[in-house]
């Protein structure tokens, strides 16, 4: 089978409804084979739009040298309203030219039983093994997962995949090679005060910026937001989602509210998920490491994914079921995130990352939270003292707004900043 690579036209608006996920405005679209014959070429820094039929065995390939870790994260986007068990979802492996296993992931629904978004990480370590370490052509394979029910005749409805491959260069000076023996495990206090408003996207390309706080929106039965917390190398991040009471209807939803924590690489990290019965509940993800280089030594799997500076991406599901039980909302829910640790330099890397920012924090970030209404001293979300200053002065809100992102970019450069590779590039501002 051949191979059609095509642009799409942009990428839906956030929060554009229940079941609608925003794909990245340059997806290209590409068609995977039946077998590894003509399938077709990832490259790492781009992202691909394809589709999974439910009998589906799909496969791509990436084109690697001997140096270079290579991650291709999968996100697998059912229809609105189709029908899921727990147990259903992706499986995304990654074969060196001879055959050889690099690595398995998968993806589930959950108990939620509700189709979301769900993303499976199928990756090539260089440096790790005696496998899967020669230049050459890598197959990529994608499987749909189905289980606990019997088939259905004919094709079934196709779940939409949206792919993007990720290059990793080694550090230009070796380092240690054990991951860290000690970090703070303690389930930290999460913030306090008044949530700000602040709608999510509806994908990983329109995932909303958060810095540290409380922050309020609403969901839908059946939606799925995304925020992105930037973290830098020694930072570390912990979140509580909290869902509401509601006002109508007796009864229980399992997973009704999942909180999912993914890297910048989109490698799942942690999740929780709550029960509902209608009073207010919360999920909260289990206390996370620092972000360091080595903790890619770790076995835990969670420890394992804090590896990279970068963006982290946080989404929120509501489940379908909700609306048998508690109607068709929408439901509030506050997420309380917070963000501590000692920033430091981080390794600097022998070539160029793909795509070039992709393990950097950047100004553009650093304004977004900035703007997104950064907490201050009181952790109340209010916008920090720079704010709260201008604003008593009586300056006009963009008047006000110009100059404190100013102050805060002024910070930012004299923060201690993770090394740019020669050809970083910076992100767009969120």
């Amino acid at each position: 089978m051949l191979c059609a690579v095509a642009a799409l036209p942009g990428g839906i608006a956030a929060a554009a409804g229940p079941g609608t996920y925003a794909f990245a405005p340059d997806d290209l679209q590409v068609t995977g084979t039946t077998g590894t014959a003509g399938a077709p070429r990832l490259t790492p820094g781009r992202t691909y739009r394809s589709s999974l039929p439910r009998d589906g065995r799909l496969h791509y390939r990436l084109d690697l040298d001997t140096t270079t870790t290579a991650y291709v994260p999968v996100t697998a986007v059912p229809p609105a309203h189709a029908t899921v068990t727990a147990t259903d979802g992706i499986k995304v492996s990654v074969r060196d030219p001879h055959g050889s296993p690099c690595s398995f992931a998968s993806a589930r629904f959950g108990a939620g039983l509700s189709p979301r978004p769900v993303t499976a990480l199928g990756r090539r370590e260089a440096g790790g093994g005696t496998q899967c370490q020669g230049a050459g052509t890598y197959d990529v394979l994608v499987e749909r997962v189905e289980t606990g029910r019997p088939a259905e005749p004919g094709p079934g409805e196709r779940w939409d995949l949206e792919i993007k491959p990720v290059s990793e260069p080694r550090p230009a000076r070796p380092g240690p090679t054990t991951a860290p023996r000690t970090w703070d495990s303690a389930s930290p206090e999460p913030p306090s005060g008044a949530p700000r408003p602040r709608p999510g996207g509806a994908g990983f390309a329109t995932a909303r910026t958060l810095g540290q706080g409380a922050w309020r929106t609403e969901l839908r039965p059946g939606e799925t937001l995304f925020y992105k917390v930037p973290l830098e190398w020694g930072r570390r991040l912990n979140a509580v989602a909290e869902l509401d009471a509601s006002t109508n209807g007796h009864g229980y939803v399992g997973g009704a509210l999942n909180l999912s924590l993914y890297n910048p690489v989109r490698g799942f990290v942690d999740d929780a998920a709550l029960g509902y019965t209608g009073t207010r509940k919360s999920a909260a993800l289990a206390p996370l490491p620092p972000v360091e280089y080595t903790n890619r030594y770790a076995v835990p799997s969670a420890q394992n994914a804090m590896r990279f500076a970068g963006d982290y991406y946080l989404a929120l599901h509501l489940s379908e079921r909700m609306t048998g039980i508690f109607g068709q909302g929408p439901f509030g829910v506050t997420l309380r995130v917070r963000t501590d640790g000692q920033a430091h330099d981080g390794p600097a890397y022998a070539g160029r990352p793909a795509p070039a920012d992709v393990f950097t924090v950047t100004a553009q970030d650093r304004a977004a939270v900035a703007a997104a209404g950064t907490p201050g001293d009181g952790g109340d979300g209010s916008g920090g003292t720079a704010m709260k200053a201008l604003a008593a002065g009586g300056i006009g809100t963009g008047t006000a707004l110009l100059l404190a992102l100013g102050v805060w970019t002024v910070a930012a450069r004299r923060a201690p900043r993770p090394p740019q590779t020669r050809a970083s590039a910076q992100k767009p501002t969120a």
